[in-house]
């Protein structure tokens, strides 16, 4: 099976098996299939020899997720990082891995959302950052603490699902371990994210 098809019938089944995926947007009935030129970045090589990964109820889908990372548009997320960012902070983005699987440079595409993978290894502050589109996260593997303006710090592990609502601050950490996410947005589809001028943490 092509690795994009085997990757995205591993997305879907997810996704159609989480009760919060499906309240927080229905899975796109729109999908197209549209060429994607690889773009490799140094992260890519660091999701492919990463031994801290171990899901359980998402082994098929962590399995296509790295599968497919050499054939993936890598995304440089913040090109123009505020400039009082300490260089530990901004040093982030080198660590930070994500790529489209709906959307912009990806396999597929939506006009309903925006469908990610993320990776941060273990021991990764991703600074406090904001953006209009509505966002949940769903962890495929691993962990993280997930930071969000007006509620108190909250660790999220495989299974589990955060929120985010337009234009909310937020942050994550990780800490002992790795995390593997599927990211979705829905609204404000084009508008990329920022990341704020004052370092919250």
């Amino acid at each position: 099976m092509d690795i994009h098809k085997k990757l995205i019938n591993e997305v879907e089944h997810a996704y159609l098996t989480h009760a919060k995926m499906l309240d927080f947007a229905p899975f796109p009935d729109d999908l197209s299939n549209q060429a994607v030129a690889p773009h490799h970045r140094p992260v890519s090589t660091l999701l492919q020899n990463e031994t801290g990964l171990k899901s359980t109820g998402y082994s098929e889908l962590q399995t296509a997720l790295i599968a497919a990372s050499n054939k993936m548009y890598w995304r440089d997320i913040y090109k123009s990082p505020p400039k009082n960012l300490s260089s530990d902070a901004i040093k982030f983005m080198d660590k930070l891995g994500c790529y489209a699987i709906i959307g912009d440079n990806a396999p597929f595409h939506s006009q309903k959302l925006r469908l990610f993978m993320v990776y941060m290894p273990a021991g990764l502050y991703y600074p406090w950052h904001t953006h209009p589109a509505e966002e949940i996260y769903l962890v495929i593997s691993g962990s993280a603490i997930f930071k969000r303006g007006g509620h108190p710090d909250r660790r999220i592990a495989e299974g589990e699902t955060m929120f985010h609502e337009t234009n909310q601050p937020h942050a994550i950490q990780t800490t002992d371990a790795p995390l593997l996410s599927l990211v979705v947005w829905r609204n404000h589809l084009t508008t990329p994210p920022i990341l704020l001028d004052m370092d919250l943490n």
